[in-house]
C-alpha cells in the first residue's frame, strides 16, 4: 500500500456559506456528509435503545432508570423545566418559588437546562417526563454521533459507512453509558467536542469567521462545564491539524490560524456570557463541598476501561469498541498514513492519556477544582481523539497487515495487563474477543477485495496527486478507487448513423474478441470485489453494534445493583401532584409535599417547600435551614423538607402533605401511597420583628435558633442526663419529644414508643430533627439509643415543644403581620399594619441578589434576620417591596452585548473582503 501524500488537503464544501466563493462547487462530499450522519445517527439510536431494552429498564421495560442524579436532580428539573415553559410555575426565569423557600432558577437553568434539546419535555405530557428526559438523552447522544461523523469527513475524505460507524462508536462510548446517560447535561458536550472541532478548522482555513463563535456560543449555553472540556479538547486537534496539514505548512500560517480560533472562541464564550457569568457566580456562593484531592487510579484499571462492560466511577470510562481501538492502535505503525500525522496524533493521544492521571492537568481539564464524585468527566475528550487517530487510520483503506498485527498486540497486551483489575466484567473478554474476531474477518474481506481487483482496473489503494483517495460511488469500499470504471466502446463509437456497426477487417475482429473476453473477465472479478468491502463494513457495524448494546446492558445493570436509586413516577407522584394542586394557596401561605420517593419532591409535584438539590445551593440556604433542624444530603447541597410546626410557622407552611406508602419502594414497579394533606393556621409570608437584633434563649441548637427566629420561647430544653445508651431528662406532660443530633447515625425510641431512624452521616448527610412522641404524665423522658458506631450529639440534643406556647407566637405574629402578600415571578410585595416599626422579614433565605425597599424608597440590597430577608422599617412605610435579580446578569448582559457588535463587525468586515 503507497503511502498517502505528506499531508491531506481541506475538502471543499458544496453548501458554500460566508465564504462563498465562484466557481464550481461538487455535491458528492454533501451528499456523503449527508449519508454518515445520518446513518449514525439512525444507528446511534436503534442501539441506545436495544441496551436499555436489554438491561430491562423504562421506557423499554418495568425497572427504574433513575440512578443516582438522574432521579433526584435532573428529572425533577426537566419536569419543572416542562411547567415552566408551559406558564404553570408560580416563579420565572429568575427566580424558583417552589425549592428551598426561593432559589435562583436563572443559574439552574444554565447548570442543567440551557440545552435546545431540552425544550423537546415541553412536547410530552406531565405524567411522561421519565419518556420525555428519555427522549432528550437519546437525541443528545445521536447528535454527537452525527457530529462526529461529519468531523471526521471533514478532517479527512473516506468511506461515509466507515465515519457512521465510528460516529456511533463515539457516541456510544463507555463514558456515555457510564456517565453521560445518567447526567444528560454533559452529554451537551460530548456533542460539542466534534462542532467546535469543526470550528476549529474554519478558522485553520480562514472560513466561516460569523458560524464559528455561533456554535462556540451555542455549546456554552447549552452547558459550560463539559463545553470548556471539550474547548481544551478541540484545541488539541486544532494543533494537531496546525502542525500536518499543508494549508498550515508556514508558521506564519499557523500562527495565523490559532488567533482565528482564539478570536471564535472568545466571541462565541462573550455571547455566552448572561448565562455563564449567571453559573458562575452562583458556583462562588453555592454551599461548599469539601476539598478533595485527585488520587489517580491504578493504571490496570485504567487499561481494563478500554474494554467492553467495564464501569466504575473512579476511574476514566475509554471503551469505544474493539474494532474502534484496534484501528487506533494501528495508527503509529500504518506506513500509508503520513509520518507527520501519524506522529502528531498518535503523540495527541498519549498525552492526553496521562493528563488524566497527573493532578495538574487534572485540575487544569476540571477548571481547577477537583470534582467530588467522578473524577474524569472530561474521558470523552479521550474517546474521540482515539476515535480521529482510527480514522485517520483507516479513510484510505485498511492498514497493511503488519499494521494490524502491530495494533493487534498493543491490543492483546493491553488486556492481559488489565486482566487483574476490578472493574472487568464477566461480559468483557467475551465481548471484545467476539468483536475482535468479526473486526478480523473484516479487515481480511476488505484486504481480499483489494487483491482481486484486476491489474489495471479500478480500485486498489491508489491516490490521486493531492494524496487523497477518490470517492468510491457506492460509499462502501473500504479502499477508494482512483477514478470511474474504463468501459470499451469501441464498438459503439464504429457504429453508424443506422445503429449497424460497419463490417470490421479480420484484424480489428481479432482485437475487438480480445477487448471483449478482457471486459467479461473484468466484469467476473469486479461482481466480488464490490461484494467483498460491502460485507466488510456489515462485519465493522455488526462488531461494533453488538460490543456497544452488551457494554449499555452490563453498565445499566451494574449502576443498579452498585448505587443509589429513584423509584419511577407513578401513582404516588400523580396523588401528590392532585393534592398540592387542589390545596395551594400561594402566596397566602405554602404547601409543601412532604416527602415523596426520589429528590427535588417540590420541582416533581408542585408546591413549596424546603426540598432542594442542586450544585448552585447557596451556602446561605443550607446552613441556615440546617441550623433550624432541616436535613441535608449531598455534603449540604440537598437540603430536604421538615414537618415541624415550629418551622412550618417560620416559613409559613400552611398546608402540609403526608403520605403512607402502600408497600415497599421497587426497582421494577411505580410506587403507590396514600396522600393526605393538612392546613393549619400560620403566619403569612411577611412578619415583622420589633426589633432588628433577634430575641430569645443563647445557645446554637436548633431549638434555640428556632425560637430566636420565631421570637417566643416555645420549647423546654432539659439538660439529659446519659446513662449508658439512654438519655433521661423531665418536661411538661403532653409536650411533644423532639431529638435533633445532625451527625448522629442509628435510631432513638422514646419509651413506649416506636424507633425512629436517623441517617447522619458527616460531611455527607445531616440528619433532621425527628418527633420522638408524647411526654408521659410522669415528665420522665426516656430516650433509648441504637447507634451505628460512635453515637455523635450536640449539647443540647432534645427539646419539648410546648404547643400552647407556639399557637399565641403564631398568633401575635399573624396579627402584626402582612395584610396582604402579592407576588410576581420574582417580586414580593407585602401591605403591613400602619405604623409598623422593627424590621420585615421575608420568609425567604437571603441569598444573593434580593434587593428590598420600605415604601417609596429606592431598592438596596436586602438586610439579613437569622439568615432570612429582611426590610428595616421605621413607622412611616406601610409597604415592602422585594425583587431578586440573579447576580452576575448584568454583567453578563454587557459582555455579550458588546461581543455581539463585534460579531457583527467582523462579519461586515469578512463580507466586504470576501467581495474584494
Amino acid at each position: 500500500m503507497p503511502p498517502v501524500a505528506e499531508t491531506v488537503l481541506d475538502e471543499v464544501e458544496a453548501e458554500g456559506g460566508e465564504d462563498a466563493g465562484s466557481g464550481p462547487r461538487t455535491g458528492a462530499p454533501v451528499r456523503r456528509g449527508a449519508r454518515a450522519a445520518g446513518a449514525a445517527a439512525l444507528l446511534t439510536a436503534v442501539l441506545f435503545c436495544l441496551a436499555t431494552a436489554l438491561s430491562r429498564s423504562h421506557p423499554f421495560g418495568p425497572v427504574t432508570r433513575n440512578v443516582v442524579d438522574l432521579g433526584q436532580q435532573y428529572l425533577p428539573y426537566h419536569a419543572y423545566w416542562r411547567s415552566f415553559l408551559r406558564g404553570e410555575t408560580h416563579g420565572d426565569a429568575f427566580l424558583n418559588w417552589n425549592s428551598g423557600f426561593g432559589t435562583n432558577f436563572l443559574g439552574d437553568i444554565g447548570t442543567y437546562l440551557s440545552s435546545p434539546v431540552d425544550l423537546l419535555v415541553v412536547f410530552f405530557p406531565a405524567d411522561r417526563i421519565e419518556l420525555a428526559l428519555y427522549v432528550v438523552t437519546a437525541v443528545k447522544i445521536t447528535a454527537a454521533a452525527a457530529a462526529a461523523a461529519l468531523l471526521l469527513l471533514r478532517l479527512r475524505p473516506g468511506p461515509w459507512p466507515v465515519a457512521a460507524a465510528l460516529g456511533t462508536a463515539y457516541a456510544l462510548s463507555g463514558w456515555t453509558f457510564n456517565f453521560g446517560s445518567t447526567v444528560p447535561m454533559w452529554l451537551d458536550g460530548l456533542a460539542a467536542f466534534p462542532l467546535l472541532c469543526l470550528v476549529g478548522e474554519w478558522a485553520r482555513t480562514g472560513r466561516r469567521p460569523v458560524l464559528g463563535p455561533l456554535v462556540v456560543a451555542l455549546a456554552w449555553i447549552a452547558n459550560f462545564y463539559t463545553a470548556y472540556m471539550a474547548t481544551l479538547g478541540a484545541a488539541v486537534v486544532l494543533a494537531v491539524r496546525l502542525l500536518t496539514a499543508e494549508e498550515t505548512a508556514t508558521a506564519r500560517r499557523r500562527l495565523t490560524g490559532a488567533l482565528r480560533a482564539a478570536r471564535s472562541v472568545l466571541l462565541g464564550v462573550g455571547l455566552a456570557a448572561p448565562l455563564v457569568a449567571v453559573v458562575f457566580l452562583g458556583t462562588k456562593t453555592a454551599d461548599p463541598t469539601p476539598e478533595v484531592t485527585f488520587a489517580p487510579a491504578a493504571w490496570t484499571d485504567v487499561l481494563a476501561r478500554f474494554l467492553p462492560a467495564t464501569a466504575s466511577t473512579a476511574s476514566p470510562a475509554l471503551f469505544i469498541g474493539t474494532p474502534a481501538l484496534l484501528l487506533a492502535l494501528t495508527l503509529p505503525f500504518n506506513r500509508a498514513v503520513a509520518p507527520r500525522v501519524r506522529a502528531a496524533l498518535t503523540a495527541a493521544v498519549v498525552l492526553v492519556t496521562l493528563s488524566l492521571q497527573w493532578e495538574p492537568t487534572h485540575l487544569l481539564w476540571h477548571a481547577g477544582a477537583s470534582p467530588n464524585g467522578v473524577p474524569y468527566r472530561q474521558a470523552f475528550v479521550l474517546c474521540g481523539l482515539l476515535l480521529i487517530a482510527a480514522w485517520f487510520s483507516v479513510a484510505g483503506g485498511v492498514p497493511r497487515p503488519a499494521a494490524l498485527l502491530a495494533g493487534g498486540a498493543l491490543l492483546g497486551g493491553l488486556a492481559w495487563a488489565a486482566r487483574e483489575s476490578v472493574d472487568i466484567d464477566r461480559w468483557t473478554f467475551p465481548a471484545s474477543g467476539a468483536a475482535a474476531l468479526l473486526a478480523l474477518i473484516a479487515a481480511l474481506l476488505a484486504l481480499a477485495a483489494a487483491r482481486r481487483e484486476p491489474p489495471g482496473a479500478v480500485g486498489g489503494n491508489h491516490r490521486d496527486s493531492t494524496g487523497t483517495a477518490p470517492e468510491d460511488p457506492t460509499g462502501t469500499a473500504l479502499e477508494a478507487p482512483t477514478g470511474g470504471d474504463r468501459e470499451n466502446s469501441t464498438t459503439a463509437a464504429r457504429q453508424d448513423s443506422t445503429g449497424t456497426a460497419p463490417e470490421a477487417p479480420t484484424g480489428d475482429r481479432r482485437g475487438l474478441a480480445a477487448a471483449a473476453r478482457q471486459d467479461s473477465a473484468r466484469t467476473a472479478l469486479k461482481a466480488p470485489a464490490r461484494l467483498l468491502p460491502l460485507l466488510a463494513v456489515l462485519l465493522l457495524v455488526a462488531a461494533q453494534a453488538g460490543e456497544a448494546a452488551v457494554t449499555g446492558k452490563r453498565i445499566e445493570e451494574q449502576q443498579r445493583a452498585e448505587v443509589a436509586w429513584s423509584p419511577r413516577t407513578g401513582p404516588w407522584h400523580e396523588a401528590a401532584a392532585r393534592e398540592v394542586a387542589r390545596a395551594d394557596a400561594w402566596p397566602r401561605h405554602r404547601t409543601d409535599p412532604g416527602e415523596v420517593p426520589g429528590g427535588n419532591d417540590v420541582l416533581l409535584v408542585g408546591g413549596q417547600g424546603a426540598d432542594y438539590y442542586s450544585s448552585l445551593t447557596s451556602e446561605t440556604t443550607s446552613r441556615t435551614l440546617v441550623s433550624l433542624g432541616f436535613g441535608a444530603y449531598a455534603k449540604g447541597r440537598h437540603p430536604v423538607t421538615l414537618d415541624n410546626p415550629v418551622t412550618d410557622a417560620l416559613f409559613s407552611i400552611g398546608t402540609r402533605l403526608r403520605s403512607e406508602p402502600a408497600e415497599p419502594v421497587r426497582q421494577d414497579a411505580p410506587p403507590r401511597a396514600t396522600v393526605t394533606a393538612t392546613t393549619t393556621p400560620v403566619p403569612p409570608l411577611v412578619t415583622v420583628r420589633p426589633s432588628a437584633r433577634p430575641a430569645g434563649p443563647s445557645g446554637d441548637s436548633a431549638f434555640a435558633r428556632q425560637e430566636r427566629l420565631l421570637g417566643a420561647s416555645v420549647y423546654e430544653l432539659p439538660a439529659p442526663r446519659r446513662t449508658g445508651r439512654a438519655l433521661v431528662a423531665h418536661c411538661p406532660a403532653g409536650s411533644e419529644v423532639w431529638f435533633w443530633a445532625p451527625e448522629y447515625r442509628g435510631t432513638a425510641t422514646l419509651a413506649g414508643q416506636r424507633p425512629v431512624r436517623f441517617d447522619g452521616k458527616p460531611p455527607a448527610v445531616s440528619a433532621a430533627m425527628g418527633a420522638l412522641g408524647t411526654v408521659p404524665a410522669s415528665g420522665e423522658v426516656r430516650i433509648a439509643l441504637g447507634p451505628e458506631g460512635r453515637a455523635r450529639l450536640p449539647r443540647e440534643p432534645v427539646g419539648c415543644l410546648v404547643r400552647a406556647r407556639l399557637d399565641a407566637a403564631v398568633d401575635r405574629l399573624t396579627a402584626t403581620g402582612a395584610t396582604r402578600v402579592r407576588t410576581t415571578g420574582h417580586t414580593v410585595t407585602a401591605a403591613l399594619p400602619p405604623g409598623s416599626t422593627g424590621v420585615a422579614v421575608l420568609a425567604v433565605p437571603r441569598i444573593s441578589g434580593w434587593s428590598c425597599a420600605a415604601g417609596d424608597a429606592d431598592l438596596r440590597p436586602a438586610r439579613a434576620y437569622e439568615g432570612l430577608v429582611a426590610v428595616p422599617l421605621d413607622g412611616r412605610a406601610d409597604t415592602v417591596h422585594c425583587s431578586f435579580r440573579p447576580p452576575g446578569l448584568r454583567l453578563g448582559g454587557a459582555v455579550g452585548a458588546a461581543v455581539l457588535l463585534a460579531l457583527a463587525a467582523t462579519g461586515v468586515l469578512h463580507r466586504r473582503r470576501s467581495r474584494g
